[in-house]
C-alpha cells in the first residue's frame, strides 16, 4: 500500500535539487542598499536582496504554486512577469524533514473508527489528530496553532474540522486554515492501512510545533524600486492588514508590499490587551522580526497617513512624505472614545489602545482604587483582571446590567452576579459626571446618581469610532458614522482601493447581505484575505459566520452568529451555574448564540450556520438538541 501524501498541493517536501546555489549556475544573489522604507521605522536606507533567476527553460523541473494554483511565476504585476526564487522552503517552523526527523507508528485498527469520527493518537514524540470521513482516513496537527485548542472536541464537517473555542476551521485533507482566527495551518501527515491496521508517518519537529506556516513568496521585482514607490500599501498593521500581506504571498504576488501603521510595534494580539493587561509586546506579537524580513513586508512603524490622493494614487504621510500605489487596503482600525464631564483632563485617565496603555493601568492600578466606566467587553475584561491586583474596582454603566445590548438581560444579570462575587461593585443607570483631581491626579468620580466613587486609577471603555477622519477629503465613500462600505469583495467605490476590519460595513451573508459593522478579531482576519485575493482578482467574496470570545475569572463566553436587533432569548441550561446556551432570535429565526461551559455547541451551531441552513426558534424552545447531531450541515 502506498503511503498518502502529506504535503498537499504544491507542497512537495523533496528537497531542493540546488542546495547550495551558486552565481552563475542558476541564479545569483546581490544585496542593494537603497532608500526605501524599513521594516520597523519611518523610511530609510534599507539592504534589499535581489535574487536573479534563469529561464523556466533552463530549469531542471516546473515549479508548483505554494497553493496548487497557476505558479506565481506566471503571475503579472503592472504588466510584467514577477517570479519568487523556488528555494522557498515551506516554513522555517517546519523545514524539509530529514529521514532522522521522521516517526511511524500504528495507531489503530481501520473499524476503530466510524465515518465522521475523530481521535487523538499519540506517535512517541507527539499527538496527531486521526480524522475518517467518506471511507478515508486523515492526519494532521491536533492542536488549534490559534491558542491550542484540542481539535478533538471541535466540530467534523464537510470535509474540515471546527476549532471548539474561537471557530478557526482546517481543511482535513490539506491542513490548511480556511476560516479564522490565527495565522498558521496545520501540519498534514501521511497515512496509510496495512493489513487493516492505520500508520501514520510524521515528522517529530512538525508533531511538536503543531504548527505549519504556508509557503510564500518573496519580493525580487527588479524595477520601479524608489524612493516613495510600492505596489500595494496597506494602512494599518493590525489583523486585517497582516492577513492581507500573508495571503498575497501565500498567493505568489513578489512585488512589494508595505503595512504602515501609527503604532511603534509590529502586528500584535490587540484583544489580549483588556485581557492581561502586563502583555509585553513582545509576547503578544502575531509574527516576529525575521517574518516579516524573511517574506519582505515592510513595516513602517509610529508613521500616520493623512490624505489619500486616489485620483494620482498616492498616500500623503503627516512628514510630508508621499509613497505612490498600485493597489490600496485600508484597515485603520478604531479610535476609543473618550469622556467628554467635567475633568476629564486629570491624569491616570486612560482608554486601552496599546501595550503602554495596558500597562500602565496595570502598575498603577495595583493596591489601588481602580474605576471602570463601560460594562461591555473591554470594560468587564479590565475589571476582572483587576479584581486580585487592585484594592478596589467599580463598575459605571449607563444600562441596567453588563453586556445587556449583546447578550440581554438574562445573562448579563447572571454574569454580574459572578463579577459581584468575586468583590466587583457596579453603580448601574448612570454616568460619569466628573472626574475630581487632588494635586492633578484622579482622587474621585462623581456620578449623575450622587455618588461619589474613590478612584485613583480610571479606565474608560464606552466604545470607539472609526479611524478614518483622514479619509474625509478623498473620495472614497464613508457613511454618517464614518464608516468605509465596502462589497462582498472588500472594495470600496474607487477601483483599486479596498478597506477592510473595524472600519468597515460589509454585506453579511448570514443577514442576507445586510450591511454591518463587526468590530471582531475574526472578522478582520476574514477581511484582510478576501482583500488580498480580490487584489489578485481571484474574485472571492465573505461569506464567513462571525465568531466571537471573551474570557473573565478563567471562564469563557463563546459566541456566534450576528444578534443584532434580537427580540428575544432562549435559554437552555442553568444561568446560576454559569452553564447555559443562549439563543438570540429574531421573528422566528435564530440569529445567534451565545454559550458558557457548553464547549463545542457554539462551534456546532456555526457549522450549522455556514451550511447555509436556518436554525428555526422551534427548533431550540423545546431544549432537544438532537438538530446539531444531524449530518444535513
Amino acid at each position: 500500500m502506498h503511503w498518502v501524501p502529506d504535503e498537499g498541493p504544491g507542497r512537495l517536501w523533496a528537497p531542493p535539487p540546488w542546495p547550495n546555489l551558486q552565481p552563475g549556475v542558476l541564479g545569483a544573489s546581490l544585496n542593494i542598499s537603497i532608500a526605501m522604507g524599513g521594516c520597523f521605522s519611518k523610511p530609510k536606507p534599507v539592504e534589499l536582496k535581489i535574487e536573479v533567476v534563469l529561464p523556466e527553460k533552463e530549469r531542471t523541473k516546473e515549479d508548483a504554486s505554494p497553493n496548487g494554483q497557476a505558479s506565481p511565476l506566471a503571475y503579472k504585476a503592472n504588466g510584467r512577469a514577477r517570479h519568487y526564487h523556488p528555494e522557498e522552503r515551506p516554513s522555517t517552523l517546519h523545514p524539509y524533514p530529514s529521514p532522522h526527523d521522521r516517526v511511524e507508528a500504528a495507531v489503530c485498527h481501520v473499524k476503530d473508527l466510524e465515518n465522521g469520527q475523530m481521535r487523538e493518537v499519540e506517535l512517541g514524540w507527539g499527538k496527531a489528530l486521526l480524522v475518517k470521513e467518506n471511507g478515508e482516513f486523515h492526519a494532521l496537527g491536533h492542536k488549534c496553532p490559534h491558542y491550542g485548542a484540542p481539535l478533538v472536541k471541535g466540530v467534523l464537517s464537510r470535509g474540515r474540522v471546527r476549532c471548539p473555542w474561537h471557530g478557526a476551521c482546517f481543511n482535513i485533507a490539506t491542513g490548511d486554515i480556511e476560516d479564522f482566527p490565527g495565522l498558521d495551518s496545520l501540519p498534514k501527515f501521511q497515512v496509510k492501512i496495512e493489513k487493516e491496521k492505520v500508520y501514520i508517518r510524521a515528522s517529530k519537529q512538525a508533531l511538536q510545533t503543531q504548527r505549519r506556516t504556508k509557503v510564500m513568496a518573496k519580493c525580487i521585482s527588479l524595477s520601479n524600486y524608489h524612493v516613495g514607490s510600492t505596489n500595494i500599501l496597506i494602512v494599518g498593521a493590525g489583523a486585517a492588514g497582516l492577513v492581507c500581506a500573508e495571503t498575497l504571498r501565500q498567493e505568489g504576488f513578489s512585488d512589494r508590499i508595505v503595512m504602515c501603521t501609527m503604532d511603534r510595534h509590529l502586528p500584535y494580539d490587540r484583544p489580549k490587551l483588556s485581557k492581561s493587561l502586563d502583555s509585553q509586546p513582545e509576547q503578544i506579537a502575531l509574527r516576529p522580526k525575521e517574518f516579516f524580513l524573511t517574506y519582505d513586508i515592510e513595516v513602517l512603524t509610529e508613521t500616520q497617513v493623512v490624505t489619500v490622493d486616489v485620483k494620482n494614487k498616492k498616500a500623503i504621510f503627516k512628514d510630508g512624505f508621499k509613497m505612490e500605489y498600485n493597489k490600496l487596503l485600508l484597515a485603520p482600525g478604531s479610535t476609543p472614545k473618550t469622556l467628554s464631564c467635567k475633568g476629564k483632563e486629570v491624569e491616570n485617565v486612560f482608554t486601552i489602545r496599546t501595550p503602554e496603555d495596558a500597562n500602565r493601568i496595570g502598575k498603577l492600578a495595583r493596591g489601588r482604587n481602580a474605576v471602570v466606566v463601560g460594562a461591555a467587553f473591554l470594560g468587564m475584561e479590565v475589571a476582572a483582571y483587576l479584581t486580585d491586583k487592585a484594592h478596589s474596582v467599580s463598575v459605571v454603566e449607563l444600562e441596567e446590567t453588563p453586556f445587556r445590548r449583546f447578550l440581554g438581560e438574562k445573562v448579563g444579570r447572571a454574569l454580574m452576579k459572578m463579577f459581584e462575587n468575586n468583590g466587583i461593585k457596579f453603580y448601574m443607570q448612570t454616568e460619569v459626571l466628573e472626574l475630581r483631581a487632588q494635586e492633578g491626579k484622579l482622587k474621585e468620580v462623581i456620578l449623575k446618581s450622587g455618588k461619589v466613587v474613590r478612584a485613583d486609577v480610571c479606565v474608560v471603555g464606552i466604545g470607539a469610532v472609526p479611524a478614518t477622519g483622514f479619509l474625509k477629503q478623498s473620495g472614497i465613500n464613508m457613511d454618517a458614522r464614518g464608516f468605509i462600505p465596502v462589497n462582498k469583495m472588500m472594495q470600496t467605490n474607487i477601483p483599486g482601493v479596498f478597506a477592510a476590519g473595524d472600519a468597515v460595513t460589509f454585506p453579511l451573508a448570514l443577514r442576507s447581505n445586510k450591511k454591518v459593522n463587526i468590530p471582531h478579531w475574526q472578522m478582520a482576519h476574514i477581511h484582510g484575505r478576501v482583500a488580498a485575493q480580490n487584489m489578485l482578482a481571484q474574485e472571492a467574496e465573505i461569506s464567513t459566520v462571525p465568531c466571537l470570545w471573551t474570557a473573565m475569572f478563567g471562564k469563557s463566553i463563546r459566541y456566534t452568529g450576528h444578534g443584532e436587533g434580537f427580540d428575544d432569548v432562549i435559554i437552555q441550561g442553568d444561568l446560576d451555574e454559569l452553564k447555559f446556551v443562549a439563543f438570540y432570535t429574531k421573528n422566528d429565526e435564530v440569529i445567534a448564540v451565545a454559550s458558557m461551559n457548553y464547549d463545542p455547541i457554539v462551534s456546532k451551531v456555526a457549522e450549522v450556520l455556514a451550511s447555509g441552513r436556518t436554525i428555526r426558534k422551534r427548533d431550540v424552545e423545546t431544549g432537544d438538541m438532537s438538530w446539531l447531531t444531524g449530518k444535513g450541515y
